[in-house]
């Protein structure tokens, strides 16, 4: 998705290029294979739970969705082997994390975990494109795959609903993520916590330095996206776990869904890519429309 790469790509340190481009298309290829896959591995699920979904009501065939699922997986591979080696050496554990997850492990325990991964890997398929580099983005995407897992999780019982320690855990989850972004160390690029954190002792390490340009509005922008991510869930969250109804908890993995934006916009305003966050906080109409018509499983 835009956003992943973005993230990533801001994670790295680096603008975005036309490199950036390209991993943005392969992402979006992939994330596509992945509907299709998932409608395809679903079809005699969803004939009884969601009958209005595409391959149950009759509206595409599933050797149609089948077939597409495996040409968007190649023109996504290509793509990102047009950004690069590093590039598709994310790319390719990408796609085959989305295949096992679809083919093999959505209905087990490990179904979130894989899902958290993909998203993660997501966010370095940015990252590996733009700069070929992926270390600086580690971090970005445990924190941006932790959230998905959460919400991966809540969205296994919204078809029945269920017991409401997953939402509670995914509230949790929200306010530690919440918590790390904004932590002041966190928010500093990684040769800045290292100077930090070797700083000596004594008078001169003591003294006020003036603020360095832009530091500040760094840190408010952080803060501010930060907090529209936690409000995004909040309230989902808790009403999810007071009732954990279908509705309510259909309302939880979507409001999961929205914050997916402003968590990425959160991760590249705390590396200090100012312009990358606004782009990618920009994006939310477009992620609130998103939500409405896509679940995560």
């Amino acid at each position: 998705m835009p956003g992943d790469a973005l993230a990533g790509t801001a994670a790295a340190g680096a603008p975005p290029n036309a490199r950036t481009l390209l991993a943005i298309g392969s992402s979006l290829c992939l994330y596509e294979a992945g509907m299709a896959l998932n409608d395809w591995a679903d079809r005699e699920v969803d004939a009884v739970e969601r009958p209005h979904r595409p391959l149950p009501s009759g509206r595409i065939r599933p050797a149609a969705a089948l077939t597409a699922a495996c040409v968007l997986t190649g023109a996504g591979l290509a793509l990102a082997a047009r950004a690069g080696r590093p590039a598709l050496a994310v790319a390719a554990p990408l796609a085959a994390t989305v295949w096992a997850y679809d083919l093999t492990l959505k209905h087990t325990a490990a179904g979130p975990v894989a899902m958290g991964a993909a998203r993660g890997l997501d966010l370095l398929l940015g990252a590996a494109a733009t700069t070929g580099r992926t270390r600086r983005a580690l971090s970005s995407a445990a924190l941006l795959g932790t959230h998905t897992l959460a919400v991966t999780t809540v969205s296994r019982q919204e078809a029945r609903g269920g017991s409401p320690v997953a939402p509670l855990a995914a509230l949790a989850t929200t306010a530690l993520l919440t918590r790390l972004v904004t932590h002041r160390l966190a928010s500093l690029p990684e040769g800045r916590r290292e100077a930090a954190a070797h700083l000596p002792p004594g008078p001169r390490s003591a003294r006020p330095r003036p603020p360095e340009p832009g530091r500040q509005l760094t840190a408010h922008l952080t803060t501010a996206l930060a907090a529209a991510y936690a409000a995004t869930t909040a309230r989902p969250y808790v009403h999810a776990a007071l009732n954990p109804s279908p509705p309510l908890t259909q309302r939880a993995v979507g409001a999961g869904i929205r914050a997916t934006i402003p968590l990425q916009a959160t991760l590249a305003a705390r590396s200090r890519g100012t312009a990358t966050a606004l782009l990618i906080a920009a994006l939310t109409p477009l992620g609130a429309r998103f939500a409405k018509k896509v679940s995560v499983t």
